[in-house]
């Protein structure tokens, strides 16, 4: 709309410019113009002077608005974005949530195999699946968060057990009973710990 706008007035200016230059031509054909054509004249180039300051200031207010719209433009996309983003985050949260009781169960399982039995090629078939699943995770952004030794925080961890040590100080993490996991710095389970009376 504004394009067009721009267009008009540039065609008007453009026509008001070669009116104003003909009659410049029209001036210095005549030799001696009669003093009555030369008002006529300067009136005229009076009013194309004024039709075209007119001209550019529409034009100014036509760019003013492009480049107001533009910048509004850019801001809309930028939220956007965040906000696409911010969805994506929260699907993949949820879908995390969903494969870390699995992970889990593949590290209470493989715990409990007997040390005879490690070379087993089952065993080990299920030692490499939870490897790799683990690589996987990772590699899209999920962390265990750290525990055992490391200072109580709320924000990560969750004590529901306080337990006694010679081996920490009080408000230490001495035990983690389940791991907790992060997401892109985004806690999607916090660690289930027992701290340090």
């Amino acid at each position: 709309m504004a394009d067009q706008e721009k267009e008009i007035v540039e065609e008007e200016m453009e026509q008001d410019l070669s009116d104003a230059e003909e009659l410049k031509e029209e001036e210095t054909e005549d030799e001696e113009p009669v003093s009555k054509e030369d008002k006529k004249a300067a009136k005229k180039q009076a009013k194309l002077n004024k039709k075209e300051d007119s001209y550019k200031e529409k034009i100014d207010q036509l760019e003013d608005r492009v480049k107001r719209q533009m910048a509004e433009f850019e801001n809309f996309r930028k939220r956007t974005d965040k906000e696409k983003q911010a969805m994506f985050d929260t699907g993949a949260k949820s879908v995390i949530e969903k494969i870390l009781p699995v992970v889990d169960n593949f590290e209470r399982g493989l715990a409990t195999v007997p040390e005879e039995s490690k070379e087993d090629p089952f065993v080990d078939g299920m030692n490499r699946i939870y490897k790799q699943l683990m690589t996987e995770l990772e590699n899209i952004g999920v962390k265990p968060i750290e525990a055992v030794g490391q200072e109580f925080d709320p924000n990560l961890h969750n004590a529901v057990m306080q337990v006694e040590s010679d081996e920490y100080e009080s408000g230490v993490i001495a035990q983690e009973l389940q791991k907790g996991y992060t997401y892109h710095d985004m806690v999607v389970r916090h660690s289930m710990v027992g701290v340090v009376q």
